[in-house]
């Protein structure tokens, strides 16, 4: 069963950036699509990017377009999120999913996704 670590979160001043990344193991990562959700105290949990199984596919949240980059590693069986530009806004608990629904490309529909990690927080504060 695929499992899934995130890892790269942390506290950084609006502007800043950081690299988020997803290790999987268990299975293959390249059978996967992959996203990135967040979710914040008190909102719904919300795509940011996801990224189909070879890349060829990725799709933005509108608000981070510009801002986010999303990439993968097949052979080190890990994706990533570039985050620059952070905004007070994007302060959130970080989720990596993985999902074969949907194959070939990739949704932003947290409920097409059936593998998750355990998240990492991202705060933006001056």
């Amino acid at each position: 069963q695929l499992q899934l670590v995130e890892s790269g979160g942390g506290l950084v001043q609006p502007g800043g950036s950081l690299r988020l990344s997803c290790a999987a193991s268990g299975s293959t990562l390249d059978s996967y699509a992959t996203g990135w959700f967040r979710q914040a105290p008190g909102k719904e949990r919300e795509g940011v990017s996801c990224i189909s199984r070879w890349g060829g596919t990725t799709n933005y949240l509108d608000s981070v377009k510009g801002r986010f980059t999303i990439s993968r590693d097949n052979a080190k069986s890990s994706a990533y999120l570039q985050v620059n530009i952070l905004k007070l806004e994007d302060t959130a608990v970080y989720y990596c999913a993985a999902t074969r629904v949907g194959l070939p490309g990739c949704t932003l529909v947290a409920g097409r996704y059936d593998s998750w990690g355990q998240g990492t927080q991202v705060t933006v504060s001056s």
